[in-house]
């Protein structure tokens, strides 16, 4: 796990593999899209808060959620995911909540040019969800699944950031490159990819943004 200073205290990260995240800060466990098939989440820590970006199955799986959820575990998700019980807060694109004095917005997570075989865009507009974390002044961004958009631009200043990348759904390398030196984060990780050249990717960055990979 890699440790992170922040306002709140100690934020440690641990990145699983595809769009898997925990995130460990004062005793509570939060995880990003947890995904059994690139990890057995049986052995994990039990989930306090659960960030769900959208429905697709290696996002959305109750697989994996049965590994690391009790009945006080809360949720917050997409609204394609939706209310499933009263322990689901579902929020929309711009909406913002406050978990345990954690700041969460959702912010636009979409496609421009990425389709399927029939035509449709993979993550269509206002469908799915990126979040910012907000620890009292740490601001931690997880695009979720996007290309680069112009609400990145409108993003805060962002100390941690998960950018995907990967072909046919997210993004290029140049596109990942783009898109990072656009939010300009202190630190950045790649996620939500299949194959991965870190010394290509660290040469594209801007001075200034630390790849963790």
């Amino acid at each position: 796990m890699k440790s992170f200073n922040t306002p709140m205290g100690e934020l440690r990260v641990k990145v699983f593999g595809h769009a898997s995240v925990l995130f460990e800060i004062q005793g509570k466990k939060i995880y990003a899209d947890p995904y059994s098939e690139i990890h057995d989440f049986a052995g994990e820590a039990p989930a306090d808060l659960i960030l769900i970006t959208h429905n697709h199955y290696d996002h959305y799986d109750e697989r994996a959620f049965s590994r690391i959820e009790t009945p006080d575990t809360d949720f917050i998700v997409s609204g394609n995911v939706g209310q499933v019980d009263g322990r689901y807060t579902v929020l929309a694109n711009d909406q913002f909540c406050t978990w345990e004095g954690i700041g969460i917005i959702a912010v636009e997570s979409y496609n421009i040019n990425r389709r399927n075989p029939s035509g449709q865009l993979f993550h269509p507009k206002g469908v799915g969800n990126g979040y910012v974390l907000d620890f009292d002044g740490f601001k931690v961004y997880l695009a979720g699944d996007t290309e680069p958009i112009p609400e990145m631009k409108e993003l805060p200043k962002i100390d941690l950031a998960f950018l995907p990348k990967n072909l046919p759904y997210t993004m290029t390398d140049e596109e990942f490159l783009k898109a990072a030196n656009l939010i300009r984060p202190k630190y950045l990780y790649a996620y939500h990819y299949f194959e991965i050249d870190v010394p290509a990717l660290r040469a594209g960055l801007d001075p200034g943004i630390e790849l963790m990979n």
